[in-house]
């Protein structure tokens, strides 16, 4: 049915000058990416683009400047360190528009890397835990090529392709990257407490990953008929779909399924994904386009920041003027929380960083980007409590995000801002 060749046979095909897609998250196949970092001293100027990765990233070692080039669509950790070293790009796009500029050809892809189940009796094999852009990836790339692993969930929902979709085949079987749910802290605890008092039965919700999220699952035990429209979920789900708490009854798209884009997390995720119907992946231009989430009734949307002003600007993807990670999803889900009936668009975050830093301010760091405008904030959430800011004048949202902020900076951030508008 397919004949597969070694990785380093593979990739052969890619030249200098040439473009590169690696599917997202757990999925990136780290087969065809050793291989293809092997050639760097026979490639030139390679752009290797992408989303998050886990996983290794060898390509993106700086030494390697002269043969490859990092794009990132999306700063995972792995890649952070090339923005500053040079070698390394960040193109700002929602996550919802991605495929567009694969689509639309703005952005032409020489090669794709993608990552597959083994092909089924019919010659189909499944993108397993991560869709995103890849499907447009590969109807744009003028080459694919598909690591086959028999450790990769058969998802089920857009991310099924033929065998005849693809150019080559490796066959390389290994367990996919996995992250193990850690405890959430008590401050994390307590956010998530104030943020599933704000979720009603029968609402549909978008979370990611990480302890924050996590505390707020951990808290909906009692909570009836949720649903999940999602880009991307973990480990923290299962339980709730396995009480029958996520039912996905009452969602008006995509009703009785979990929808997602991406997965990451434990064993347990990848095996619980496989072959169940549950569990609907999509491309992100449809799971994060906001004329289809606004459908669900009750839609909470529950995003994290860097940092937000007490005028409601969220920065969530940078540290000043250094890029820290992207746009993401974050804006298409905040404004289809926002614009569906009864939805909520929450933004949880500690109060102040690891250092002791207030993550409320007064203003956003010079070079800071807003990626969550206060005209599209509704509500922040803190260990102080909830502030909400929809319909408030902007004197009321400085009293209600000072409020929230951590006791130690209050009086600081009110004063600061305040000083800052006399002038």
């Amino acid at each position: 049915m397919f004949s597969p060749v070694t990785a380093d046979e593979a990739v052969k095909v890619i030249k200098s000058n040439d473009r590169v897609y690696i599917q997202a998250a757990a999925a990136a196949p780290q087969s065809l990416i050793q291989a293809m970092t092997k050639r760097h001293e026979e490639l030139r100027h390679v752009e290797v683009c992408h989303l998050h990765t886990e996983g290794e990233a060898p390509y993106a070692n700086p030494e390697l400047k002269d043969s490859f080039h990092v794009n990132s669509f999306f700063i995972g950790k792995n890649v952070r360190h090339t923005l500053r070293a040079g070698n390394g790009s960040y193109t700002p796009v929602f996550l919802s528009e991605l495929p567009v500029l694969f689509k639309r050809n703005i952005i032409d892809i020489d090669v794709a890397f993608i990552h597959v189940s083994v092909p089924d009796k019919h010659g189909y094999c499944s993108l397993g835990v991560s869709v995103e852009a890849t499907l447009a990836a590969i109807d744009n790339a003028t080459t694919v090529i598909a690591q086959v692993n028999s450790f990769m969930p058969r998802t089920h929902g857009a991310g099924i392709i033929h065998v005849s979709e693809i150019n080559t085949f490796v066959e390389s079987h290994q367990p996919l990257p996995g992250h193990d749910m850690v405890a959430p802290t008590a401050i994390e605890n307590t956010i998530g407490d104030y943020v599933a008092n704000l979720i009603e039965d029968r609402s549909t919700l978008q979370m990611g990953i990480g302890s924050i999220p996590n505390a707020v699952l951990t808290r909906l035990v009692n909570h009836k008929d949720l649903g999940l429209h999602t880009e991307m979920f973990s480990d923290g789900v299962i339980d709730l779909i396995l009480k029958n708490v996520i039912n996905g009854n009452y969602k008006a798209i995509n009703r009785g399924r979990a929808l997602s884009t991406f997965l990451v997390g434990s064993q347990r995720l990848y095996d619980y994904v496989d072959d169940n119907p549950f569990v609907e992946m999509r491309a992100s231009n449809y799971t994060n386009d906001v004329s289809i989430i606004k459908q669900n009734p009750k839609m909470v949307a529950i995003n994290s920041a860097i940092e937000v002003d007490v005028t409601g600007q969220v920065c969530a993807d940078s540290i000043g003027a250094h890029m820290y990670s992207g746009v993401g999803g974050q804006m298409d889900f905040i404004r289809g929380a926002s614009l569906s009936e009864g939805g909520k668009a929450i933004i949880a975050l500690p109060s102040v960083t690891r250092k002791g830093i207030s993550r409320i301010v007064p203003t956003l760091k010079p070079g800071a980007g807003v990626v969550t405008t206060r005209s599209h904030v509704h509500y922040v959430v803190t260990e102080y409590g909830v502030a909400n800011l929809f319909g408030k004048t902007i004197k009321e949202r400085v009293k209600a995000l000072v409020n929230i902020a951590h006791p130690d900076h209050r009086e600081l951030v009110d004063r600061q801002y305040f000083d800052l508008i006399k002038y």
